[in-house]
């Protein structure tokens, strides 16, 4: 069974997986990967179940030594990873010898990488998911829901698939189905119950105008700086929040809800991302500049469908 030795993390490294459902009307969250297309290629490339646990790292700061040889897969950003200091490229697998250390030092291009191994990571699972949400102290190694630790060892699940050259295990994922991380990001947004309620020229500015992503960010949501959005509607009753949901505070300025958010708000929403929208925005550095696009329900279903069923993630 391959395990890793961490050597150095960050509050930003973390154990996830698609997240727990079902459980929302007991006041939990979802947590779960961000950048769920990266998470689901780097599992893809060890024959993995799409949705087993990883560890997200943001902004690099972490290293591992094996303990034992292993292969490991990287997809999402490019974080400058290294064994013992030669360049190791994301979106592919390569084994990791006994005593080799992998580092991801910083971001080049991109935001959060998806470290796979064999079967997945081990984690304790809490009600049905080792996603880790820090704020309800669920999820991880431990079940606790704390970040990765220096001296923590990762365990991975499978003890034979990991082997080099296991028949299960791709190279690469090819140039041809890597997401392509652009300066400017369109982001699609199904438009929600409210976004009637707000004024003519407010509508006009959300979706053609820049917005600029705050400093103002971590797992739960993001803060988006542009023009003031003013929303004319009644007072509401709180109401649940779905993820990706643009919710409009009396500011006027914009929160993109994660999946580590709240689970019931009173807020106006404009609507919702779709996940292959946030799938991209978790990959937008602070001060990054992204637009909205508003599309309809069924427009993004099918677009989520055709995505997932043509590239078998």
């Amino acid at each position: 069974m391959s395990q890793l030795r961490i050597e150095a993390s960050t509050a930003l490294c973390l154990l996830q997986d698609a997240g727990r459902f079902g459980v929302r009307h007991l006041g939990v969250t979802q947590g779960g990967a961000l950048d769920w297309v990266a998470m689901r290629w780097a599992n893809w490339l060890l024959g993995n179940d799409l949705d087993s646990a990883v560890v997200e790292i943001a902004l690099g700061g972490f290293t591992v030594v094996a303990e034992q040889d292993c292969v490991l897969a990287l997809a999402g950003a490019d974080l400058d990873a290294r064994i013992d200091e030669q360049p190791v490229a994301p979106w592919r697998s390569f084994p990791l010898r006994r005593g080799q250390c992998l580092t991801l030092r910083q971001p080049r291009q991109g935001v959060r990488a998806y470290l796979a191994a064999p079967g997945g990571f081990k984690g304790e699972a809490v009600l049905g998911s080792c996603a880790t949400v820090a704020r309800e102290g669920l999820g991880g190694c431990d079940g606790q829901g704390r970040a990765l630790v220096k001296g923590e060892v990762l365990h991975a699940a499978a003890a034979i698939v990991g082997q080099v050259g296991a028949p299960n295990r791709r190279s690469h994922v090819p140039d041809a189905l890597r997401p392509v991380h652009v300066d400017k990001p369109l982001l699609d947004l199904v438009m929600g119950a409210q976004i009637g309620d707000f004024s003519g020229s407010s509508l006009f500015e959300a979706f053609n105008r820049d917005w600029t992503l705050d400093s103002r960010a971590d797992r739960m949501g993001i803060r988006l700086l542009g023009p003031q959005l003013v929303y004319q509607g009644a007072p509401m009753i709180s109401e649940g929040i779905p993820l990706g949901a643009v919710q409009v505070p009396p500011d006027g300025q914009p929160i993109v809800l994660l999946n580590d958010r709240q689970t019931i708000g009173g807020y106006p929403r404009l609507g919702a991302l779709t996940p292959l929208a946030l799938a991209q925005l978790a990959q937008c550095m602070p001060g990054a500049v992204v637009r909205f696009r508003a599309v309809v329900q069924e427009m993004a279903w099918s677009e989520h469908q055709a995505y997932v069923q043509r590239w078998g993630i």
